[in-house]
């Protein structure tokens, strides 16, 4: 009976859905991901990314603030790869947008997860959770002075 309890409650903890909501909140380095070798094979340098108030060249026209909020499979990776695999796929559809839009740049780049601005010059922020991570960022596309 014993050996039945402990299986029916090992069953309960394993299919809880509290087993499955973990959302643990990360603030990762953006420099570090950038120098990885799938952001630097993947990111298009004419399109350049400048992260809360970094200093950039003059602005010549602007597009517009648009945002992204990118989700990926989380199982069998550790939050860290989750994590730079989101924002890698966020990134690269802010620069489709600035493409789209005739920017070369998006400044004031920021996290923007569940709508909550996070502003930071070297920091993302990244939820992870047991199955999905996600990443969401806001930014200004522009045309810079080059």
């Amino acid at each position: 009976m014993k050996t039945l309890t402990a299986l029916l409650s090992l069953i309960l903890i394993f299919t809880s859905p509290l087993a499955f909501s973990r959302d643990t909140k990360y603030m990762m380095s953006i420099q570090e991901a950038m120098e990885s070798p799938d952001f630097k094979a993947k990111l298009d340098p004419n399109i350049s990314f400048y992260f809360g108030d970094q200093s950039h060249p003059e602005v010549i026209q602007r597009f517009g603030n648009f945002s992204t909020n990118k989700k990926t499979n989380a199982f069998n990776k550790s939050d860290k790869e989750a994590c730079e695999w989101v924002l890698l796929s966020a990134l690269l559809t802010m620069q489709d947008r600035a493409r789209k839009e005739g920017g070369n740049a998006i400044i004031n780049t920021a996290s923007y997860y569940k709508k909550n601005k996070v502003e930071s010059n070297s920091e993302y922020e990244c939820h992870a959770g047991a199955f999905v991570a996600g990443v969401a960022l806001t930014g200004e596309v522009v045309k810079l002075a080059k």
